[in-house]
């Protein structure tokens, strides 16, 4: 029987510190250090470390799907529906301990050698994508225009992380407001 209160230990230290350093720089004895878990108890939960890595990027999934759509269910107009993933952003981006897309982070440092992080870091974005179009199809616009505000949001993270600032996701917003103004039915 998995004792759960181990593992939500185990997986919230597991985000901070992989999404503060990165992946590989995280050994699994300063994991058990700071979860406060034996190594035993850790290998009692989790049978390796790729599997932590991939119960963390299904959290982080979670909490996106779940911050994105409860900022856009704010809005009733469509083109606010919109609107509101940049502002989702702009507030992501303000967070201390904001350091970028933790799938892109991810892929970038794994994607070459581990292929089911590859593999979840395209299911997150392609779950995105596919919800992006989903609000431009309830707003009746050209579809087209899903993959470009996906690309606008994908890059206001990356910008973000690399600059330390959050004004990528005002700029992406104000670009977003124009493609969809273009793309919106008159």
């Amino acid at each position: 029987m998995v004792d759960e209160h181990v593992r939500e230990r185990v997986l919230d230290a597991a985000d901070r510190l992989y999404y503060a350093r990165g992946i590989q720089s995280v050994g699994m004895d300063e994991l058990r250090l700071v979860s406060g878990v034996s190594l035993k108890g850790l290998y009692g939960v989790f049978p390796s470390k790729a599997a932590i890595v991939l119960e963390v990027l299904d959290r982080r999934h979670a909490l996106w799907t779940h911050g994105v759509t409860e900022r856009v269910a704010r809005e009733t107009a469509p083109r606010e529906k919109l609107l509101a993933i940049y502002d989702f952003l702009a507030d992501w981006f303000l967070d201390d301990t904001f350091r970028g897309c933790g799938f892109i982070n991810a892929f970038a440092e794994l994607g070459s050698i581990a292929p089911a992080v590859a593999q979840r870091a395209r299911e997150h974005k392609a779950g995105f994508q596919e919800y992006v179009a989903r609000l431009v199809a309830a707003a009746g616009a050209d579809p087209a225009l899903a993959p470009q505000l996906s690309i606008l949001a994908e890059g206001a993270q990356t910008t973000a992380a690399i600059a330390g600032t959050g004004e990528a996701a005002g700029h992406a917003r104000r670009a977003a407001g124009i493609l969809i103004d273009a793309a919106m039915p008159a």
